[in-house]
């Protein structure tokens, strides 16, 4: 294929996914997609590869998606689609790893033929059950299950699987709204790829898609061979809501003959009691952009650019939960997996890397009745402690690493919900130090005005274990998490009064090499 007929189409599918994505903000009902930018976009060719993503989303969901597609065709095949067919899951092992993040899949039909499909997931307000807190105690009380099946037949919704999603949900119009949403953009993502083919006389994009796939592929595999060969090892510790303690080991194999990267989590730890359990595509997302970002972070993302890195893991692990362990808060340990990686990686590019971050987003999520007897659920707030420290750059304050997901801004949470904020600042100083100083935590207090009694699902992390520096940085600050000004570390859904406060402190960054 012509380079120049190749660059120019390229650009015509990153602009495709692209506006998946604006299509799919645009029209959200919840913040967390609209502010937080919690969601992903795809397009797929025929065979279910994804060929392209869009700039905007979480590694967790854009790369957990990239997989989905081809899983869900396995249960439903491209021969039982028609036209105005779309697919829907929020199966853990499926798609993204909880119920909350809903996956659905647009095939895309030039006349009677599938090209492609466009895809999306995105996470939502209420699914039901427990909540996004840890405490249930396995899959089953979590929330609803939706299996692969066709949430829109023909052009018309599937009438039965809507009531029952209505009925097990406590914000159905919420839910709904941000389907809607997904569907809006599907169709957009269809229209935009027909009208692509329209200009370019394309009957399909089976060459366009392999073209690109194999491109990705090759420069993956070179960009591997020019590392040093071996095998190297990382660590990290922390603690989860509860206080128990985590371990992530990676041994990282780097096969230069081969151009694969392979990475073992043998000896991390086993299964939780509590809902943090991590599905293998959710390790597995955040394992390879860990890689990616590192190795060649310009490289498109897709079937091609992921395929040369494999990931083994332990039958029993934390980190591939097996049916039916809770995993609902399962971001709390997987937002931790790049942190063992990037230390082992730090023994092969030194340069490239940074010291171990807060980790995961604290996750709050609050309901009960509002001032006039309304439910309301919130739209789950995520608060990040400091980043890590880069090699050459201080780490950020008030953002986390690995997930890119933006906290809710306390205005639209305050306008949406009877909720009160009373405080929000950085924690000054909070950020290990070290030649490059960690990024740093920040503070955020908050109550409701309703007047009710209200149930809280929190999940803070590294209250007792700070980020660790790296080579002779400081660790920042662990984190503590207070109810009326005493410590918690409830892992389990708590019935607030009406007066209760809650202060939060995040925490700091470590710091990268030692202090000057």
């Amino acid at each position: 294929m012509d380079g120049i007929q190749l660059e120019i189409m390229w650009s015509n599918m990153i602009s495709i996914v692209s506006d998946q994505a604006k299509a799919l903000k645009r029209t959200a009902f919840s913040p967390i997609v609209r502010e937080a930018g919690d969601l992903a976009t795809a397009l797929f060719d025929s065979e279910g590869r994804m060929v392209a993503q869009a700039l905007t989303g979480t590694p967790g969901h854009i790369n957990s998606l990239g997989a989905a597609a081809q899983k869900m065709l396995k249960v439903v095949p491209a021969s039982d689609l028609s036209p105005g067919d779309v697919l829907i899951t929020n199966d853990p092992w499926l798609s993204a790893g909880h119920f909350f993040d809903i996956t659905l899949l647009t095939p895309i039909f030039r006349g009677r033929k599938i090209i492609g499909y466009c895809g999306s997931t995105i996470h939502h307000t209420d699914v039901g059950g427990y909540g996004i807190g840890a405490g249930a105690r396995d899959i089953h009380e979590e929330g609803l299950w939706v299996p692969v099946m066709k949430f829109y037949e023909g052009g018309k919704p599937n009438a039965t699987l809507h009531t029952i999603m209505r009925r097990n949900t406590r914000t159905p119009n919420a839910i709904f709204g941000d389907l809607g949403a997904q569907f809006a953009s599907g169709n957009t993502g269809a229209e935009r790829l027909n009208a692509m083919c329209d200009r370019h006389g394309l009957a399909d994009i089976d060459q366009l898609s392999a073209e690109i796939i194999a491109r990705s592929e090759k420069a993956t595999r070179d960009a591997i061979r020019e590392l040093p060969g071996g095998v190297q090892h990382g660590e990290s510790m922390f603690d989860v809501p509860g206080g128990d303690v985590i371990t992530l080991k990676t041994a990282v194999y780097v096969d230069i003959d081969l151009g694969e990267i392979t990475i073992d989590f043998a000896g991390s730890s086993g299964p939780s009691d509590l809902g943090i359990n991590v599905v293998e595509a959710y390790t597995h997302a955040y394992a390879t952009f860990t890689i990616r970002s590192i190795l060649n972070p310009d490289l498109p993302n897709n079937a091609g650019s992921l395929s040369p890195i494999k990931l083994k893991l332990p039958d029993s692990c934390i980190i591939n939960a097996q049916y039916p362990s809770p995993v609902n808060a399962r971001h709390v340990v997987g937002m931790y997996v790049p942190f063992p990686i990037l230390k082992a990686l730090g023994k092969i590019v030194p340069d490239r890397i940074l010291a171990e971050g807060s980790g995961a987003v604290w996750t709050i999520q609050v309901h009960g009745l509002s001032e006039n007897g309304e439910p309301f659920t919130s739209s789950m707030f995520n608060y990040s402690g400091g980043m890590g420290a880069r090699a050459t750059k201080p780490g950020l304050s008030a953002t986390c690493y690995p997930t890119g997901v933006s906290a809710v801004p306390i205005e639209v949470l305050e306008a949406s919900m009877p909720i009160e904020f009373t405080e929000k600042e950085l924690i000054l100083g909070s950020g290990g130090r070290g030649e490059q100083n960690g990024g740093d935590g920040q503070s955020i207090g908050f109550r409701m005005r309703s007047g009710q009694p209200w149930a809280l699902n929190a999940i803070p992390s590294r209250l007792k274990i700070p980020p660790e520096g790296y080579n002779g940085g400081h660790p920042g600050a662990s984190g503590s998490f207070l109810i009326n000004g005493k410590p918690s570390l409830e892992a389990r859904k708590i019935t607030m009064g009406a007066a209760d406060e809650v202060l939060m402190k995040t925490p700091g960054g470590g710091g990268m090499g030692a202090p000057q």
